[in-house]
């Protein structure tokens, strides 16, 4: 059996055994209400399938998600080749992204809900999760590469954006790719927390907080399952370019 045969079959053995697990929590909690059937999840899934208005709370978290995606990114990956490239910055940075990493997210949300306005809350406040995630992975990425190779392009050039894009990048990919995959599946978490705290208009966090308020919990799971699809179709745009630029 190919690989890739192997890896989707035990792919679907694991959101088959999510389902069982909710399926034996609610049975020990013995409350339906929390803990629906899995057929009723389900139900609620392709029914906002086919509402047109989920495709614009879709649209208003995926938006939010795209531009802390961005700016974190450029902020990143700038911050990360100055680690790498000098200790010095990197020891300078280190106590800021030992704090940023290590803050409970809740307490950055309510600080930055006391410093700005609340439209602004979720892309500040994935931006400044994903950031050090980033750049530790660009400053590791930027270490690991072999000196050799970078001396002899020194040979020829300075430092430059070229040199950057053509040299530096190229060679960190496997950390960058890592380090995107991660980024999308905790920006979104953060993005949909800040969403439901703030109550974003027309978005994901603001339906998940609707469906609480109402007891619908049937539809609370299939705006997670419709999370899980978002992360793993922006996951898969990595691989997606990968594959293009090698054809």
């Amino acid at each position: 059996m190919p690989n890739k045969t192997k890896n989707t079959l035990f792919f679907s053995i694991g959101i088959i055994l999510i389902g069982v697990l909710i399926q034996i929590l609610g049975k020990a909690k013995g409350d339906p209400l929390v803990f629906p059937g899995i057929l009723e999840i389900l139900k609620a899934f392709f029914n906002l399938l086919k509402t047109p208005e989920t495709y614009r709370l879709i649209l208003t978290t995926f938006w939010h998600l795209f531009v802390a995606l961005i700016f974190s990114t450029v902020l990143g990956v700038a911050i990360g080749m100055a680690e790498g490239l000098s200790n010095c910055v990197r020891q300078i940075f280190k106590p800021l992204m030992i704090m940023l990493r290590s803050i409970p997210m809740i307490v950055l949300v309510v600080i930055i809900m006391v410093l700005t306005k609340y439209p602004k809350v979720p892309y500040i406040a994935a931006s400044l999760v994903l950031i050090p995630m980033i750049s530790e992975a660009t400053c590791e990425g930027c270490i690991r590469i072999d000196r050799d190779l970078i001396d002899v392009y020194r040979l020829n050039s300075n430092f430059s954006p070229r040199i950057l894009f053509s040299v530096y990048l190229p060679l960190m990919a496997g950390y960058l790719k890592q380090a995107f995959i991660n980024a999308v599946g905790t920006g979104i978490k953060i993005i949909v927390t800040t969403e439901y705290l703030v109550q974003s208009r027309n978005s994901l966090g603001k339906a998940v907080y609707s469906s609480a308020y109402f007891n619908e919990y049937e539809e609370i799971y299939a705006y997670a399952l419709i999370m899980v699809i978002l992360v793993l179709l922006v996951s898969g745009l990595p691989l997606l370019f990968v594959k293009k630029a090698k054809s």
